[in-house]
């Protein structure tokens, strides 16, 4: 893994081990499935590498959905759990595991990939522009990127930071940039960019089932009344979007 990581085995072992409902049926509206959908149906995309998705959730639904060959790569795999979903999903067909450092010089797989995914890694490592090129490097020539990762320079990012600081300190807040992740998709010879905030409005803790009464009670007071705003009027702004989504194409 890179010198510059915010996490490493351990966290991630122990952070999937104590993950409650981790297994489910995916949903029809899974977030960025919709996106997903139209991408994969005007691209004719053949074939997609999930980096750092463990259990494989894009893997599992564009394997059913779309008999895509769905590989995953992760830093750390758990086999059992990964079969788990894909039987709570009802879903027999393969899904290639590549439990491995993406950090490592292996060539297996690089340039061979129509759709590359990762939801939620990015912002883990302090140099930015290297692990998107990383994800860049599996691209075949015109294969198309989607990396989305959480927006916390907003409310949700003042939750986490006053009410979850250690799990605010394992993201890289400044790489939480339009302008510069636009940059670096330049930077990186990408065509057909396109960085944006995504998915309305959300207010998450990751260790709310352990947080007190008073502050459930707040967050929840401020969720109500923005979603139903944000339900009426569907704009997506930096103070309250939860996402930014990267599209571009190699």
């Amino acid at each position: 893994m890179a010198s510059d990581a915010l996490t490493d085995y351990d966290f991630w072992k122990n952070y999937w081990l104590s993950k409650e409902g981790l297994i489910f049926p995916i949903p029809n509206q899974y977030t960025f499935t919709k996106e997903l959908a139209q991408l994969i149906e005007s691209k004719k995309i053949k074939n997609l590498l999930e980096i750092g998705g463990f259990p494989g959730y894009y893997s599992v639904w564009a394997g059913k959905k779309f008999d895509i060959k769905s590989t995953l790569l992760d830093f750390v795999i758990l086999d059992e759990l990964v079969g788990q979903l894909k039987k709570a999903n009802d879903y027999e067909g393969p899904i290639n595991i590549w439990e491995k450092d993406l950090f490592s010089n292996e060539l297996e797989g690089k340039n061979s990939f129509d759709l590359v995914i990762s939801n939620g890694l990015i912002e883990h490592f302090k140099d930015t522009q290297d692990i998107i090129a990383r994800h860049v490097n599996y691209l075949s020539i015109g294969g198309q990127l989607f990396i989305s990762l959480p927006n916390f320079k907003g409310l949700n990012g003042w939750f986490q930071r006053n009410f979850d600081p250690e799990n605010y300190a394992k993201h890289h807040i400044p790489c939480m940039d339009i302008d510069l992740l636009t940059h670096i998709c330049q930077q990186l010879n990408l065509k057909n960019i396109d960085v944006n905030y995504s998915g309305g409005f959300m207010l998450w803790l990751e260790n709310e089932s352990t947080q007190p009464l008073w502050v459930k009670a707040f967050k929840k007071a401020c969720w109500l009344p923005l979603k139903i705003f944000f339900k009426l009027v569907p704009i997506q702004t930096k103070a309250f979007a939860p996402y930014i989504l990267i599209k571009a194409e190699k």
